[in-house]
């Protein structure tokens, strides 16, 4: 591959790009068949909850407490736990596509994503994604989730990307 002219940063998702999605609908209806949950009960808790989780302002055994384990259970919150993690599955053509992109043409990778800490810092060890990514602007780590414009400003910062060029280039 050739040095690309005028990009110098790569801005990502890890959910439904590097990976699937961590803890979506689909994952939650799963766990609900899977642990034979009330899925209306539990989705109506999780709501309530998820913003707040994926902000970081609450942890998983506390997320867990609140959505799951209000009331006594025939599973732990290991098997839970365990459960909800390996929904987690990569996409190995992105990984290769986006190494590449690292490697040949030296861009940096950033990634922005509402992630919940718990659940973010078991995907980036389980997949190698430190190895991969320059930085991480994840939710959990700066209490603002996407789309608030925020996050992508501090992306933007941390990254060290000139938002006056963005502008002149037009390439946002």
């Amino acid at each position: 591959m050739k040095k690309a002219t005028g990009i110098t940063c790569v801005f990502l998702d890890i959910g439904g790009v590097l990976l699937t999605d961590g803890w979506d609908h689909l994952a939650r209806r799963r766990a609900a068949k899977n642990f034979k949950l009330e899925r209306a009960e539990m989705e109506s808790r999780h709501q309530l909850m998820f913003e707040i989780f994926e902000e970081g302002k609450i942890t998983l055994e506390e997320y867990l407490s609140l959505v799951v384990f209000h009331q006594k259970r025939s599973f732990t919150r290991n098997q839970f736990r365990s459960y909800m993690f390996a929904q987690s599955k990569p996409f190995p053509e992105m990984i290769e596509l986006v190494t590449k992109l690292k490697l040949d043409l030296r861009l940096k990778i950033a990634i922005v994503s509402n992630e919940a800490r718990e659940l973010n810092a078991y995907r980036i060890d389980k997949f190698g994604l430190d190895r991969l990514v320059d930085c991480f602007i994840s939710s959990c780590f700066v209490h603002i989730r996407k789309p608030d414009a925020d996050i992508f400003r501090m992306a933007l910062d941390i990254a060290q990307i000139s938002s006056v060029r963005l502008k002149s280039d037009h390439s946002l």
